[in-house]
């Protein structure tokens, strides 16, 4: 198996070959077989989920198989005209292998690269697949071009969301005015979300920790917006998921004063927390999951972001309403703004989100809570 220092080498050697290759190529016939290869996170398949639901419906002839992390298929699961193949990172090389020998007499008229780390890259080896299509130069990272012969168009400072759109456009598949999603979601999913709603009234959530401790905001500054909302009429949850870091932080929110009428962290399955998310006014996240599942169920999202750039990762639909130290710290390390460095070039340093302040965050909520936006 490759190592990393090795695609990279080698990788070098294919760039040419593959810079000029069609942006585009002939769209695909009627009744094809596609394979999207999109493991992981939580954030990303959510972006994934919108260019399932473009292809369900402009091109509901073509047949979905995607392989897709195991937690993350704990969401998706059960999502309409989609085949899941689940690939478990602990099984290694066996677990690539039985994928291999699932589809060993299959061969899809396309695959979708939609992931760049080596693990994924090495994975897609185990599909066969007219077309191979994988990200542009410019993102091709981790060997990236050893596993793809055609390229998606090159774009200029996309989110992530658009990058992955740009998988349908290389193959012909109509475009759509806005994303949307269909989560797969069922009575029971949201019957959390609705008891809340029915109990409290409004309800805000704050979903305070990130997979990483520096991308989360502090204790105080989440209690003095819990507070803040609470003024406003609103109670406020905590949710989260069941990692130690998920509750240490809940427990220094409450621990610094905040009014939390219900404390879900580790309490709810990925679609139970959807839920929640979907009967809520409004969710505060960092850079993490749920803000992205938020909104997927239509619910806005104030985002909290320093290390990365939110046009290329905050919430979707809520990206006017991102509280970002991010342009400042850039410049701070850089000397650059953010226009003249590679895009996704992140902010570095272990105390940035301070710099967000509470009354940042007040101004987005008078916001989101004007009459106009309910």
């Amino acid at each position: 198996m490759f190592n990393l220092a090795d695609c990279n080498q080698i990788s070098e050697v294919y760039q040419c070959k593959l810079e000029d290759s069609l942006s585009a190529v002939t769209k695909l016939p009627q009744n094809s077989r596609i394979c999207i290869l999109r493991l992981s996170a939580i954030g990303d398949v959510c972006h994934a989920a919108a260019l399932v639901n473009r292809i369900r419906t402009t091109r509901p002839d073509i047949r979905i198989t995607w392989i897709i992390g195991k937690i993350e298929y704990q969401l998706m699961k059960g999502l309409d005209g989609v085949e899941f193949v689940i690939y478990d990172k602990k099984t290694g090389r066996q677990g690539m292998k039985q994928i291999r020998d699932q589809f060993k007499a299959v061969r899809f008229d396309a695959l979708f690269v939609m992931q760049i780390a080596l693990r994924a890259n090495l994975l897609s080896r185990a599909i066969r697949a007219k077309i191979r299509l994988g990200f542009d130069k410019a993102r091709s990272k981790e060997g990236h071009s050893l596993f793809i012969n055609t390229r998606i168009a090159k774009q200029q400072h996309p989110h992530v969301l658009d990058g992955f759109m740009a998988f349908a456009d290389a193959v012909g598949i109509s475009p759509v005015i806005e994303p949307a999603w269909t989560l797969p979601l069922s009575a029971q999913d949201y019957a959390k979300g609705e008891s809340i709603l029915a109990s409290e009234g409004r309800y805000a959530v704050i979903s305070p920790a990130a997979s990483k401790p520096e991308r989360n905001w502090h204790a105080e500054g989440y209690a003095a917006v819990a507070s803040y909302l609470a003024e406003q009429g609103l109670a406020v949850v905590l949710c989260g998921g069941p990692g130690e870091l998920d509750r240490q932080t809940g427990d220094a929110i409450v621990a610094a004063g905040a009014p939390i009428t219900h404390d879900l962290i580790g309490q709810t399955s990925l679609k139970e927390l959807a839920g929640v998310l979907a009967s809520a006014s409004l969710v505060i996240a960092p850079d993490t999951g749920p803000a992205h599942m938020a909104t997927c169920v239509g619910t806005p999202v104030i985002g909290l972001y320093a290390h990365s750039n939110p046009r290329r990762t905050g919430p979707y639909n809520n990206l006017e309403n991102v509280v970002s130290a991010y342009d400042y710290h850039i410049q701070q390390q850089t000397g650059k703004d953010w226009q003249m460095l590679p895009w996704g070039t992140r902010a570095k340093g272990e105390s940035l989100m301070a710099s967000i302040t509470p009354e940042q965050v007040f101004a987005e909520v008078d916001k989101m809570l004007t009459p106009e936006n309910g």
